[in-house]
């Protein structure tokens, strides 16, 4: 029913397996000059846990973009020793390594959970030129000993034939593309064989799962990214998505490295336990939300929400930009302030800026000093209750009409 036996470890164990593998990945990673750097100062043997991870730095995506323009291509990100036999392209540009030998980017996991496995031919519909997405499910196809019909993207009337002739019975690829297919298929007469269908790169809406379900097909979809591979699946529970068990994911406040609490929605952050290319602390720069308790299927990880939009919520407000990590340094210097939040506006044919202030204060004037001095910008201040600001990650909110 599982992959391996690490889908159903204990807490216990699993924390006490990082406890094991944590300062030696934190010790590896430091061999990489760009990881060397970010880590100047950390003693590996005192990261031992997910809860200590947080006191070293984040490293963005634009951190890697910088080094790999200062230092190409790979930005002295890889550990000493590292092999790789591709590479391939991300929007920015951002180059990142792949390899061939194993399930490198950890697919297979969520395959086997969609139920393919041995005697399952998959038509994968991702992307093969440049990016690495064809790669990645194909490396986890071979994980779960199904074969793959490298179909790529586009060419629709090939891709019915194909799927007739060979029979396949699975589909990977974004969550719209496999309606295509079908609907084409249709208007040309034939039925296909797919009845299982692995997902990513897209939302997949509830009512596209449903009409795939109404043809007969189990929709799953997993959270993955080029730098990181596999994150975070669902399984045929459909109730939230499971954390992999390759990689260490935390949930903190949008602009800092802060965790949040269990429940509320904030940045993702994940720590790969990946020794080719051991990233710590990489943010996504998503949204997403940690759930309580444990998904029926049996898997004991915990579980995200899924992607619940973009984190960089950066605006320009009168003409200058308002940040998320100024948003972070407004809070931090107020102990009783829990969260703020900066809402854009107009009035009449100006900006205008509104920051909504989580504290028990009473007096708004006793916050118009820093706003002005970390934001660079004067607003209307408004204090309201403790845990009354909405659970959505946002830091920084944009109302203005641009229609």
């Amino acid at each position: 029913m599982y992959f391996d036996a690490l889908e159903t470890r204990s807490s216990d164990q699993r924390a006490a397996d990082l406890a094991q593998a944590l300062p030696g990945l934190i010790a590896h990673a430091k061999t990489a000059p760009a990881m060397a750097a970010s880590l100047q100062g950390v003693d590996p043997r005192a990261i031992t846990s997910v809860e200590s991870l947080a006191a070293l730095p984040v490293i963005r995506k634009s951190d890697l973009s910088a080094a790999q323009k200062a230092h190409p291509p790979l930005g002295g990100y890889l550990p000493a020793g590292a092999a790789f036999e591709h590479v391939f392209q991300s929007p920015g540009p951002i180059y990142e390594i792949g390899r061939t030998g194993t399930d490198w980017w950890r697919m297979g996991r969520f395959l086997h959970a969609c139920g393919v496995g041995r005697g399952d031919i998959v038509q994968n519909c991702f992307g093969y030129h440049l990016t690495p997405a064809g790669m990645i499910f194909e490396s986890g196809a071979r994980a779960v000993g199904a074969s793959v019909l490298p179909a790529g993207t586009g060419q629709t009337d090939l891709q019915v034939r194909a799927a007739v002739d060979i029979g396949t019975t699975a589909y990977a690829g974004t969550p719209d593309y496999l309606k295509i297919i079908l609907d084409r298929a249709d208007e040309m007469g034939v039925r296909l064989a797919i009845t299982r269908a692995a997902v990513g790169g897209g939302a997949l809406f509830p009512s596209l799962r449903q009409e795939y379900a109404d043809r007969g097909i189990l929709t799953l979809q997993c959270y993955a990214t080029a730098d990181l591979g596999n994150i975070a699946y669902e399984s045929a529970a459909m109730e939230g998505m499971i954390l992999d068990e390759g990689v260490i994911v935390e949930i903190v406040r949008p602009g800092t490295g802060d965790p949040v609490p269990m429940g509320e929605v904030g940045e993702v952050v994940v720590t790969t336990l990946n020794r080719d290319y051991p990233l710590v602390r990489f943010a996504t720069g998503d949204l997403s939300a940690l759930m309580p308790g444990q998904s029926p299927c049996g898997r004991t990880n915990l579980r995200i929400r899924g992607w619940l939009g973009r984190a960089d919520q950066t605006t320009k407000i009168k003409g200058m930009f308002v940040r998320p990590e100024q948003v972070a340094e407004f809070v931090a210097r107020h102990e009783e302030v829990a969260r703020a939040r900066v809402i854009a506006s107009r009035e009449g044919e100006m900006d205008a800026m509104t920051v909504q202030v989580e504290s028990r204060a009473t007096n708004p004037a006793l916050y118009e000093g820093s706003v002005l001095e970390v934001l660079k910008l004067r607003g209307k201040i408004e204090i309201v209750a403790p845990g009354s600001l909405p659970n959505d990650g946002k830091v920084i909110e944009d109302r203005r009409s641009y229609g």
